[in-house]
């Protein structure tokens, strides 16, 4: 099993590559090849994933949350027609 084979993203979200990505580097700094996860217990591959899916889970909330803060910024600096 390996990241790419996991059906872990909602089809045609504007984020589904980045959330691959943050789950990619999230088991590449826990120190495992995405590439190598079905040599990994059972166990230990539902854990990594799952903490994978959460940190990914808390980078996306932190994106969506700074882009609508962005947006209301700059909703409220455009000058009023």
């Amino acid at each position: 099993m390996s990241i790419e084979s996991l059906d872990i993203r909602f089809p045609g979200t504007p984020l589904d590559e980045l959330e691959r990505v943050f789950i990619d580097a999230f088991v590449r700094a826990r120190g495992y090849d995405p590439r190598q996860l079905s040599v990994l217990p059972e166990a230990e591959l539902e854990a990594l994933l799952k903490d994978a899916s959460i940190d990914a889970s808390v980078r996306l909330a932190e994106i969506e949350s700074r882009s609508h803060l962005v947006h209301e910024i700059h909703d409220h600096a455009s000058p009023s027609r």
